[in-house]
């Protein structure tokens, strides 16, 4: 095994605990040393293959991000029906963290309440996730009959609207522990997706 590789190997070590701690904790809870005890490496070490606290982080973030992108990518959707598209693509979300249960806190924690001074880099690194739902949004608009005054260009500019002031709802809300955030955050997502599309008012009939 040359030394590239060996690098590589006690990387993922570290990347491996780190995202152990970060599973079970928010940012500020997590500990450097906890991860130095469960990975058996020394804090030398880990400064020696990131540059902070900060920067470990933010790998086990674009890690969960990339792994929840790539599944999603991976899966055959058919376009036909608007409720049962949702359906599918809530179901796809949720198949992923059920088989993926360390990315769970690490992701919706990342999302809806990052530390404030990493903002701008994981909007960095969720930007991957913003185009599959942009794509997917898209595909989905190819079944509805816009109203006259709605242009798709617009339809993506009020979904993207939408979805920035969803999560920004979640920014200041207390949670006892990750599974509540994201149930509670599944929930509201099916419901607002069905609004955008169809709005919340019900047609009366004549």
């Amino acid at each position: 095994m040359n030394r590239e590789e060996k690098n590589l190997l006690k990387r993922q070590q570290i990347i491996r605990s780190a995202m152990e701690e970060f599973g079970e904790n928010t940012y500020g809870e997590a500990s450097l040393n906890a991860i130095c005890k469960n990975g058996n490496v020394s804090k030398g070490i880990i400064y020696h293959y990131f540059k902070d606290k900060d920067d470990l982080y933010l790998s086990c973030v674009a890690e969960c991000f990339h792994r929840l992108t790539t599944f999603l990518n991976s899966q055959i959707l058919s376009f036909n029906n608007v409720e049962d598209d949702i359906k599918k693509y809530i179901d796809m979300r949720h198949r992923f963290f059920n088989e993926n249960p360390d990315c769970s806190n690490i992701f919706f924690y990342a999302l809806l309440q990052p530390p404030k001074h990493l903002v701008e880099e994981i909007k960095e690194i969720k930007a991957e996730l913003d185009r599959f739902n942009i794509g997917f949004y898209q595909q989905v608009l190819q079944n509805v009959k816009l109203k006259s005054d709605i242009s798709r260009e617009e339809a993506i500019e009020f979904f993207l609207m939408f979805q920035e002031s969803f999560n920004h709802y979640f920014q200041d809300k207390t949670y006892g522990d990750s599974r509540k955030l994201f149930d509670e955050h599944e929930l509201k997502l099916s419901k607002l997706l069905k609004i955008i599309f169809y709005g919340i008012a019900r047609e009366e009939t004549k």
